[in-house]
């Protein structure tokens, strides 16, 4: 059956509005989404019309994206879009500003659909902590997508967009791609600009694309990659074209199993369908051996701790003052308090409670810099293991995807959830997401491949070979 413009991949998408023009396409998506957000609230902002004032003309989309219709999730500033994080206490602020890599997509010729729904702040595993809503996974309407990121995974899932960006401070790009049956890369921390996000943890946060393929993901990054003197943590190192790495060669790849990531406690449906992956790829020529990440189980406790220390550092900033919500009050003091008790949700509650907790005088010593120390021997686990393989392969998130409210009120349990994806945004390294199965019920299984710093190219060159052979990703919820 001939595919539908809307389930284009990307380079399909640019091919065909290279040769026919972009609005064919546009036009497709548009009304899909149209016809879908209704249920699955996966944009906060479906804005077509803002930017067919901007581009009316085929001529508007020269660059190499040649108009394909994308998303972004709404904690990446878009010039005169509303961007909210997804939480009261942004409604109303408009970016004077393009985001970097809002920028260069838009030099690149690409069409933004509008904002995709997310955690507030970016603070979840399931897009259920959202002020417009909880999102709704497309291959059960009765399940979470993942987060923090949903929205966009969902988006792209879904078909309601070509393809994505999300943001990954603890896995909240390749969770949500895991549970949706699609690609998410979390890039080198430094490797894609930070600028013109909306800060979660400075020292954890990366943009990253969310595609339907692997070479859809190195086309998005050939185009988001480098550096911004913007940002003073992009790295100014070379960019190489990520393409070049689809080869479907593995042959002599060393290949880590980290034998902490397959415990007691992991679903036995995604343990079987990830070494069913890891076999793949060795039939294919790559060497797979079992490590050691002996720290791994302290990865959630330093996330925990270091993460909502910068998460109420920057979140300091939204006091009603500037933009966003402002409560009345019948002085400051009372208009920050009211403000920030109604404009923030309980999560986001939650964690600037913690972080001011781990931060404060007497306390800072006990769990900060504890958990700054315990960050630098995770890092030195990782070290060591790249000494003896290429790339790392475990599952991406311990379980499919949970029913809406399962964990909602168990923090704990939800936390858990990232388990899996929290060492790469400690450690700073690329780690990417990618579907490699799916449970008796018709859930996808994500598996993950991690590399060392900057090592993009071997993740794609991976993660290219496992696509390709087992030939999942054209499988489509029925919606």
């Amino acid at each position: 059956m001939e595919k539908q413009l809307y389930e284009l991949t990307l380079k399909e998408a640019i091919d065909v509005a290279k040769a026919e023009g972009p609005w064919e396409i546009i036009r497709a998506v548009i009304d899909r989404t149209a016809l879908l957000n209704p249920r699955l609230n996966a944009f906060v902002r479906f804005e077509p019309e803002h930017f067919l004032k901007k581009s009316r003309k085929s001529e508007d989309f020269k660059g190499v994206l040649s108009g394909a219709p994308l998303s972004v999730k709404d904690n990446i500033c878009i010039h005169g879009c509303e961007t909210t994080c997804a939480s009261k206490i942004l409604r109303g602020h408009v970016p004077p500003y393009d985001a970097t890599v809002i920028r260069k997509l838009g030099d690149a010729g690409a069409f933004f659909l509008g904002q995709c729904n997310m955690d507030e702040f970016a603070f979840g595993s399931s897009c259920e902590t959202s002020a417009y809503g909880a999102v709704k996974n497309p291959w059960d309407i009765e399940r979470v997508p993942g987060g923090s990121s949903g929205g966009s995974a969902v988006a792209v899932a879904a078909d309601m967009t070509i393809a994505a960006l999300g943001s990954d401070t603890g896995g909240s790009i390749r969770q949500p791609a895991a549970l949706c049956g699609v690609v998410g890369l979390k890039p080198t921390y430094g490797r894609v600009s930070r600028y013109g996000l909306i800060a979660f943890g400075s020292s954890f946060d990366q943009i990253g694309p969310i595609t339907k393929t692997v070479e859809d993901s190195a086309i998005l990054m050939n185009l988001i990659s480098g550096f911004d003197p913007h940002d003073s943590t992009s790295v100014n190192q070379t960019v190489p074209d990520y393409t070049k790495a689809l080869a479907r060669n593995v042959k002599g790849l060393r290949i880590g199993l980290p034998k902490e990531y397959f415990v007691e406690g992991i679903d036995p449906e995604v343990e079987t369908k990830v070494r069913e992956a890891a076999n793949v790829l060795k039939q294919l020529g790559a060497q797979i051996k079992t490590i050691s990440l002996p720290h791994t189980a302290y990865a959630v406790a330093v996330y925990y701790i270091v993460a909502v220390a910068e998460a109420s550092s920057n979140l300091g900033r939204f006091d009603g003052v500037q933009y966003g919500l402002r409560a009345p009050g019948k002085n400051l003091l009372e208009m920050y308090f009211e403000t920030r008790n109604q404009g923030f949700g309980e999560e986001a509650k939650r964690r600037i409670l913690l972080g001011n907790f781990v931060l404060s005088a007497g306390y800072y010593e006990a769990y900060y810099r504890k958990g700054q120390k315990v960050r630098t021997l995770i890092r030195k686990d990782f070290e060591e293991a790249f000494k003896e393989v290429d790339l790392i392969l475990t599952p991406t998130s311990p379980t499919p995807a949970f029913k809406i409210n399962e964990k909602i009120s168990d923090p704990l349990a939800m936390y858990l959830s990232d388990i899996f994806t929290i060492p790469a945004n400690l450690v700073g390294i690329p780690a990417m997401s990618l579907p490699c199965g799916f449970t008796e019920k018709g859930l996808p299984i994500g598996v993950q491949l991690m590399a060392k710093p900057f090592d993009e190219e071997g993740i794609f060159r991976a993660a290219f070979a496992l696509e390709q052979e087992i030939r999942i990703y054209k499988r489509k919820p029925k919606l």
